[in-house]
């Protein structure tokens, strides 16, 4: 009898290519796995308030924050966020200040 471990394991990549698929008609997915796409020191200042049409828009609480994600992390979190949600078509990301 195999491990249970050793069975979850088997099963993940299928399930998370599953959850991918799902996140083209479920935006919320999207949105509730923002604050691990971010980091958690930047979650609580950064918030992700809809995913429409390939677009994530995430209001920052200030203008620093907003600064440092248009010009040093904008790309890497794209990057991150299609790589688990490949079948989302995410174009950009929107930051507003709020």
């Amino acid at each position: 009898m195999e491990s249970t471990n050793k069975q979850v394991a088997l099963m993940l990549p299928k399930l998370l290519a599953n959850l991918g698929k799902r996140c083209h008609d479920r935006p919320d997915l999207i949105l509730a796995s923002w604050s691990e796409i971010i980091g958690e020191k930047l979650a609580p200042m950064a918030q992700a308030v809809s995913f429409n049409e390939g677009v994530l828009t995430v209001r920052v609480k200030n203008s620093s924050l907003y600064s440092l994600l248009m010009q040093h992390e904008k790309t890497r979190l794209l990057k991150k966020l299609r790589e688990k949600f490949p079948s989302a078509a995410i174009r950009n990301i929107i930051f507003r200040m709020g």
